[in-house]
């Protein structure tokens, strides 16, 4: 399986072996300028070898797989909602797989309510605007009200620490 790794503002991207969690931090500037993605070999000192595809996002996307439920509200009025699976996050926005055929619109805004699957197993309740929808997959962006909490942030970007 191909891991993705961003390409931090820095210039730097983190590998974590697959086979026994090991990180390293390295200078990837030699690929940042480059328009594509790039497929990069890593070899562990592990003996693991992984292939790895450096991403340029502007910022870093968790993928996730986290069960929770929604609400759409219209107007003020909350008008429906139903199950959902967090595919991913950012410090923007969500990326959902609403469970059932749904009557959202772009623009609507919905609340969505899930636990982290690490071990503080924290609860995040977040409003979201739709900005895109594409069959049960639904693209949103944090309402202005809403911020990255403690807990979110925590999830988002606890990183193991480097080891050499």
């Amino acid at each position: 399986m191909t891991e993705k790794v961003y390409i931090a503002s820095t210039k730097m991207a983190t590998f974590v072996c697959p086979k026994c969690q090991k990180s390293k931090t390295v200078n990837v500037s030699k690929y940042a300028a480059l328009d594509k993605n790039v497929k990069v070999s890593v070899r562990c000192p592990c003996g693991y070898a992984y292939v790895s595809i450096l991403e340029k996002r502007k910022r870093y996307r968790k993928e996730t797989n986290l069960p929770g439920s929604y609400s759409r509200y219209v107007d003020g009025k909350q008008l429906g909602g139903g199950l959902m699976i967090v595919k991913d996050l950012s410090i923007i926005g969500m990326k959902l797989q609403i469970d059932a055929e749904n009557d959202c619109e772009v623009g609507d805004i919905i609340q969505v309510e899930f636990h982290t699957d690490d071990a503080q197993r924290a609860y995040i309740q977040k409003k979201l605007i739709i900005r895109n929808i594409n069959g049960k997959i639904i693209g949103t962006e944090l309402a202005p009200t809403e911020g990255v909490d403690k807990a979110l942030g925590f999830y988002l970007f606890n990183y193991r620490e480097d080891v050499d």
